[in-house]
C-alpha cells in the first residue's frame, strides 16, 4: 500500500475512534492493515527497540523499525481526530441516525469479510464466536459513570483502557471514554488545540491521556499480536463476535435521537429511506473494498509465481 493510501486509511481509522460504538480495529481489520499494526506496535513496544533506543542506536532503529507505516498511519490518524472531531460532534448531535447508519453498514458487513478470513470454520470457533458477541453486546450496554475522579491516574487509565478497545475491533475505544465520564473531555482538549484556545490545560490533558495509551499499547498488543500467532482462526471468530455485539450500540434509530438512549424500530417516511440509503452503501463499500483486495490478493500472488 503506498503512503498516499495508508494515510487515507488512517483518516477512516481516526473518523471511526471519535464515533462512540464505533471501533477503529474494525475499520484496520475492513482495511486489511490489523495484523501489521499489531506487529508494527509489537516492534515498537519490544526490548529489542527500547534497547536500541536508551542506548541510542538511532540508526539501527531506523533502518530495522516500521517507522514509515506507523507515522503515516498516525497522521492520518491525527488529521481525522483534528479535522473531523468537530462536524462529527455536529452529526452527532443533528443527524445521529445517518452517521449510526453508515457505519452499522461498515460493520455488518465486516462481520462478513472478517470470517471469510478464517482458514476453516469448524466446531471449536463457535464459543469464541458466541463468548465475543455476549462480550461485545455486554460492553456496548453498561452505563457511564456518573462522577469519575478528576486526577492525573485516572486520565491514564483512560487512556491504557480506551487503547486496548481501540485496537479490538468492535469495541469502540470512545464508547469506553464515554462510560468512563472523560470523552467530552478529551474531544474538549482536541477542539481547543485546534482552536487555539486554552492550551495549556489541553496539552496537560492530551500528555497524560497519551502516556496512558503508550502503556496499554506496549502491554496489549504484545498479548493479542501472541493470541494471533498461536490461535489465528480462534482470535479471529471472537473479534468478529465482538463486531456483532457492537451492533446493539450503533443501530441507527434511538430513543429521542440521542446516543445514549435505547434502541428503538424507525418510523418509515423519507429520512428512514436516506439512512438505509446509507446503511447500503457502508455494507456495499465494505464488500467492494474485500472484493478488490481478493483480486490484487491474486494477481499477485500469480505474479510471484511466474518470477
Amino acid at each position: 500500500m503506498g503512503y498516499l493510501g495508508l494515510y487515507i486509511v488512517g483518516l477512516i481509522v481516526g473518523a471511526a475512534n471519535v464515533i462512540p460504538g464505533v471501533s477503529g480495529g474494525s475499520m484496520a481489520f475492513i482495511l486489511g492493515i490489523y495484523e501489521e499494526l499489531l506487529n508494527a506496535i509489537r516492534e515498537f513496544s519490544s526490548p529489542r527497540c527500547i534497547r536500541m533506543l536508551c542506548s541510542f542506536k538511532l540508526k539501527e532503529a531506523y533502518r530495522t523499525l516500521p517507522w514509515p507505516f506507523m507515522l503515516v498511519l498516525l497522521l492520518g490518524i491525527l488529521s481525522a481526530s483534528a479535522l473531523l472531531a468537530k462536524p462529527i460532534k455536529w452529526m452527532l448531535e443533528h443527524e445521529l441516525a445517518f452517521i449510526l447508519a453508515f457505519f452499522f453498514g461498515l460493520v455488518a458487513a465486516s462481520v462478513i469479510t472478517v470470517l471469510a478470513r478464517l482458514s476453516k470454520f469448524s466446531l471449536p470457533l463457535i464459543p469464541g464466536l458466541v463468548a465475543g458477541t455476549a462480550v461485545g453486546w455486554w460492553v456496548v450496554g453498561l452505563t457511564a459513570v456518573q462522577s469519575p475522579p478528576d486526577s492525573w491516574w485516572y486520565l491514564m487509565l483512560c487512556g491504557a483502557v480506551a487503547i486496548c478497545a481501540m485496537i479490538l475491533p468492535g469495541i469502540s475505544g470512545s464508547f469506553i471514554l464515554v462510560l468512563m465520564g472523560r470523552y467530552k473531555d478529551v474531544l474538549g482538549a482536541i477542539e481547543n488545540l485546534v482552536n487555539r484556545v486554552e492550551i495549556g490545560p489541553s496539552v496537560l490533558l492530551l500528555a497524560l491521556f497519551s502516556v496512558g495509551v503508550v502503556l496499554g499499547l506496549a502491554s496489549f498488543a504484545q498479548l493479542l499480536s501472541w493470541t494471533f500467532k498461536r490461535y489465528r482462526d480462534l482470535t479471529i471468530a471472537t473479534l468478529a463476535g465482538f463486531m456483532i455485539g457492537s451492533l446493539r450500540k450503533i443501530w441507527p434509530w434511538k430513543i429521542d435521537g440521542i446516543l445514549d438512549n435505547a434502541n428503538t424500530l424507525p418510523q418509515i417516511d423519507g429520512r428512514f429511506y436516506a439512512a438505509v440509503g446509507l446503511l447500503v452503501l457502508g455494507f456495499v463499500l465494505v464488500m467492494a473494498i474485500e472484493v478488490a483486495a481478493r483480486c490484487f490478493e491474486k494477481r499477485q500472488k500469480s505474479v510471484s509465481e511466474t518470477k
